[in-house]
């Protein structure tokens, strides 16, 4: 996934709308938000938030339960700067693999940052185990990855790349609920493949 000072030092050598992953607004995962239909005091955790849009249109759809996670500080102090001041997000610094998250807590959990990056086995058995431990019963998973014709690389890092079938497999307390495929068009017009799946949890049992 790469180290904090990795992380560091992409998000302080250009600003968040130059990276190859931003978007104005991420639409895919807002139109799986709404299709979710949460009650807007639903924990939702963005997990490799950075200096995503996400929590700002969250925010303004008065969603009031919002938790973002990065590894980056300085990803988290820009993504603040677009804030209104008084705006209710707990920002958590760290490797979402290591973070002690209360169990059962979160109604979703969404990603379109993280998961790709993560190479080793043992790694991504470690996020599952964390989402499963920290959405609760019934819950959900918003997750997005490079699709099977997507780059091999971002940041510098080498990625996995997942089809939809591939991806719902990495996560088998989850029942697939819905999936999608988006063209993303970075800053400097590249289109770059991205796989999204919504999914719930499959049952109320611990994992």
């Amino acid at each position: 996934m790469g180290d904090n000072q990795h992380w560091e030092n992409i998000y302080t050598s250009k600003p968040p709308n130059e990276m190859s992953w931003y978007r104005e607004h991420l639409d895919v995962s807002l139109q799986l938000i709404d299709t979710i239909g949460l009650d807007r005091n639903a924990a939702i955790i963005d997990v490799g938030g950075g200096a995503s849009t996400l929590a700002r249109d969250l925010l303004a759809r008065q969603y009031t339960n919002l938790s973002v996670v990065d590894i980056s500080p300085s990803a988290l102090e820009k993504a603040q700067e677009h804030l209104r001041e008084n705006a209710r997000v707990d920002w958590i610094v760290g490797d979402i693999t290591q973070i002690p998250l209360e169990p059962g807590h979160y109604s979703l959990w969404h990603d379109r940052a993280v998961f790709h990056f993560l190479l080793d086995a043992d790694e991504r058995s470690a996020y599952v185990v964390a989402a499963t431990r920290a959405v609760k019963p019934d819950g959900f998973l918003i997750i997005a990855t490079f699709s099977p014709d997507g780059p091999t690389k971002c940041s510098g890092l080498p990625v996995m790349r997942y089809s939809p079938e591939q991806l719902a497999k990495q996560f088998p307390k989850f029942r697939v609920i819905k999936s999608k495929t988006e063209q993303h068009e970075t800053p400097s017009g590249q289109l770059q493949s991205f796989t999204y799946l919504l999914m719930q949890r499959r049952d109320s049992t611990p994992y």
